[in-house]
């Protein structure tokens, strides 16, 4: 089997991620890389302030999947589970470009990743799935 044919028809996910794994194996998505330089006490005013609006706007923008599964996180029951985005989100993808702006101002490193297949689908709503990772071969 080769690559998947990119065609107009194939839909591709978007995930934005750190390319390094965490002390618990996983991936940090775009939001957590953010939020643990807030923690760290390292933004600026002007950078705590994006994040805190847009944080806001976006937990009212769309739905957090463990509010409907809350398991879907659970290291257990899905390891290494991952929100992607749906192309079709643009409204929630227009404003990613603001966080990797704060990612770059720190030095920290991220990967935009793009997926016809990024796993084993475990939720799924208008905007993201949550998968979980196919095995690395």
């Amino acid at each position: 089997m080769g690559m998947i044919d990119s065609d107009s028809e194939t839909v591709q996910y978007v995930r934005f991620q750190s390319p390094h794994q965490n002390s618990r194996g996983h991936f940090t998505g775009v939001f957590g890389l953010v939020n643990n330089l807030a923690r760290a006490g390292r933004l600026t005013d002007e950078q705590d302030s994006f994040r805190r609006s847009n944080n806001a706007w976006y937990d009212a923008a769309y739905t957090d999947p463990s509010t409907v599964d809350p398991h879907v996180y659970d290291d257990e029951v899905n390891p290494g589970a991952a929100a992607w985005f749906k192309p079709s989100a643009v409204h929630l993808l227009a404003r990613v470009p603001g966080y990797l702006q704060i990612l770059s101002a720190h030095g920290v490193e991220y990967r935009a990743l793009r997926s016809a297949d990024p796993g084993r689908v475990i939720y799924e709503d208008d905007v993201q799935i949550v998968v979980v990772p196919h095995a690395q071969k």
